[in-house]
């Protein structure tokens, strides 16, 4: 699925659409580049599944986690981690997060679980270009979930 954000607004819709179709348990991988939109579309996908207060982006923290209805949402930043194996200092294999959103995960080959929606994020003039990419039956799914209510 490829579609063009030309506003920040659109970001947000995408992120509540991503919300409101979500399976049980997932995980997303974001890619882009610095600036692309990947916190700002994390950020609304928390929001619509009701996480109220600060969302902050957890480029420093690494890992940001919030209590969402049925379980636990993961947000990793890894862009200032070295090699993979700093993963196990995070302690990532201590619980089970419901919903894994992950900046940069090519920083973490290996450590991290497979990828059942993958959105690449690029700069398009003034807004932003995704293609989402289903890496599992279970991203396949949600895709399909997504596509009814996204044109």
């Amino acid at each position: 699925m490829r579609l063009h954000l030309a506003q920040v607004e659109d970001t947000a819709r995408l992120g509540s659409a991503l919300a409101s179709t979500r399976p049980p348990q997932a995980a997303v991988h974001l890619h882009g580049d610095l600036g692309a939109g990947k916190s700002t579309l994390a950020r609304a996908l928390l929001r619509g599944l009701g996480v109220t207060g600060s969302v902050r982006s957890p480029t420093y923290t690494l890992i940001e986690r919030y209590p969402i209805d049925g379980g636990e949402a993961w947000h990793l930043d890894l862009y200032r981690l070295g090699d993979a194996g700093e993963l196990d200092f995070l302690g990532l294999d201590e619980a089970v997060a419901t919903l894994w959103l992950i900046e940069w995960p090519e920083k973490g080959r290996g450590g991290l679980p497979r990828a059942d929606l993958e959105i690449f994020l690029e700069i398009s003039g003034q807004g932003r270009d995704a293609r989402l990419v289903a890496g599992t039956e279970t991203g396949q799914a949600w895709l399909a979930r997504l596509a009814e209510i996204v044109s």
